[in-house]
């Protein structure tokens, strides 16, 4: 597992924000590691476990680091190797310290923190600098091979004493005449830079290096591919979502999938987008892993990256999945989801989603807009449809943008899980979507650009029989409006209607009959807007002229 590529995707934007200085990415890469090394001594972390560490808590660093000593020494180092001011340096290590700790946390689900990190010292030891021996603990540094210098400031050659000779007045004052000189250096290159306030320090840059670094940037920017599947009863797929970067993978993995599933592998969703990977580690053992997870009724997966997370209601059944599943991709890390960190979840969303809104640019792609906004976690109280205060100032900015980017229509989908009947929960998730749009518009957004719909539980991203997955069904998604959304769902601005009985058999305006799930009433479709001069199907109203007869000429 690469735990510092992880936490240098994940943490690092969100400290950064709109400065990607690459001499602050790898100052925070190398404190990463540090970090990781302390963390897995087991006083350390146990001195704070029980703690709930909030994300902006920066006086954290100071409780696992409590020797202040040590302190000044990791952020002087880390200044002095990157070429970042000292005080600088001590920010960004405070402001990482939580946030890296929170993803380490994650990372480790259910298997103790410090355990995790042992297991996985040979990831991030060759990161942890020579200087830093006196800040962790003893054993985490990488041998240095034989003969090799430690550093460039420890010389590894025995301690030569030369005796003074008396009377050597001159050579006592060689070392004071040396000061003068370069003092008055120091002087003479500091009134030249006053006219040219340029760094000293400051290393030029070819444009090969700019080209590099940019180059550098943008492949660290691109998202792991992933899918994700939940199964139900009797081996039949629930649920199937793809995140990839290009149509060649996306053809890969409906191969598999339909393979293993057959037609119903056309429940698969896919964004095929630049922003992703074009390859997926795991994509040579997906003949192998489907079968495995379909066997298994209730259970969910998500394949991400050389990750594979997998959940499912019966802790034994769980267990020998995980079994299964490393057996059939020894090259995958394979791990049970742990149990569900409700803030935790929320907190990580919104920073992902505040980094994801930071990455935007200028005139950004509208759809890399609503994936950015998808992001976050609004977790609405139950039976609610009240937006939490914590997301407010991420919804604020949200609007910003939103009304920044020209000739951009969004639309606000609600999701639940299946916890009440399919008539409520399409009501609530229509409700829901309907408070996010009011308020954005009550910070300024243009009402046309909004479009709501909700979905119920009828569009579920992972299992309905664990608390994590009920959790991920319960959502909030943007997505860019165009015509083809007429054909996808319950859509409303003010002006289209509803479907009227989303428990029949039919579709009453635009949502799909696969989406009308239920018993039949057997009763015709109801006009979609009476009030209008057309009649949209067969019911009798005074705008009909036939009286429900004969189909209007002008419907659609």
């Amino acid at each position: 597992m690469d735990i510092i590529g992880h936490l240098t995707r994940t943490v690092s934007p969100a400290v950064l924000g709109d400065d990607q200085s690459p001499a602050k990415k790898n100052l925070l890469e190398q404190f990463y590691a540090i970090f990781a090394a302390r963390l897995a001594d087991n006083d350390t972390y146990n001195s704070f476990a029980n703690e709930n560490v909030a994300r902006d808590d920066q006086g954290f660093y100071d409780r696992v680091w409590t020797d202040g000593a040590h302190r000044d020494q990791i952020s002087r180092e880390l200044a002095g190797e990157h070429n970042v001011d000292a005080t600088a340096s001590r920010g960004l290590v405070a402001m990482a310290a939580p946030l890296a700790y929170h993803e380490i946390k994650s990372l480790a689900g259910t298997t103790p923190v410090p355990q995790f990190l042992n297991d996985n010292l040979a990831s991030y030891q060759h990161h942890i600098p020579a200087w830093a021996s006196m800040v962790v603990p003893a054993g985490m540094m990488a041998a240095a091979p034989a003969g090799k210098r430690i550093s460039d400031t420890t010389s590894m050659a025995p301690l030569q004493r030369e005796e003074e000779k008396s009377g050597s007045f001159m050579k006592a004052l060689l070392p004071i005449i040396g000061l003068i000189i370069l003092g008055a250096l120091a002087w003479a290159l500091l009134r030249g830079c006053q006219d040219n306030p340029e760094p000293v320090a400051t290393p030029v840059v070819t444009e090969q290096q700019e080209t590099t670094d940019t180059q550098a940037i943008a492949v660290a920017d691109v998202e792991p591919a992933s899918l994700r599947i939940a199964t139900g009863e009797a081996n039949m797929l629930y649920a199937c979502r793809m995140n990839v970067g290009d149509e060649t993978l996306q053809t890969t993995v409906m191969n598999a999938m339909s393979s293993t599933f057959g037609n119903e592998a056309d429940k698969c969703r896919a964004d095929v987008d630049d922003n992703f990977a074009t390859d997926m580690p795991a994509a040579a053992q997906l003949a192998s892993i489907l079968p495995i997870i379909k066997s298994v009724p209730n259970a969910s997966m998500i394949i991400k990256g050389n990750e594979i997370i997998v959940n499912a209601a019966d802790a034994a059944v769980l267990e020998k999945l995980v079994t299964d599943l490393q057996a059939a991709a020894p090259a995958m890390t394979v791990t049970a989801e742990g149990p569900l960190d409700l803030q935790g979840e929320i907190d990580n969303s919104l920073v992902a989603a505040d980094s994801a809104v930071s990455n935007l640019g200028e005139n950004p792609d509208p759809r890399d807009v609503a994936r950015a906004l998808s992001i976050q976690v609004i977790n609405f109280e139950l039976d609610k449809a009240i937006i939490p205060e914590v997301n407010k100032p991420f919804l604020d900015r949200a609007a910003t943008i939103i009304q920044q980017v020209p000739d951009m229509e969004l639309m606000i989908i609600g999701h639940t899980d299946n916890q009440a009947s399919n008539a409520y929960n399409m009501n609530l998730s229509r409700e829901r979507a309907e408070a996010v749009r009011e308020y954005l518009i009550s910070k300024g957004v243009d009402a046309s650009k909004l479009i709501t719909k909700g979905m119920g539980e009828t569009d579920p991203i992972a299992d309905n029989s664990t608390e994590q997955g009920r959790f991920r069904n319960r959502r909030i998604e943007f997505t860019v409006y165009d015509e083809s959304a007429l054909n996808s769902g319950s859509i409303t601005n003010n002006s289209i209607n509803p479907d009227l009985n989303p428990l029949d058999s039919n579709n009453d305006n635009v949502l799909p009959d696969s989406d009308d799930r239920g018993v039949s009433t057997n009763m015709p479709d109801p006009d979609l807007n009476p009030l209008d001069s057309n009649n949209d199907d067969i019911l009798p109203d005074s705008d009909d002229p036939s009286q429900g007869t004969a189909l209007d000429p002008n419907a659609q």
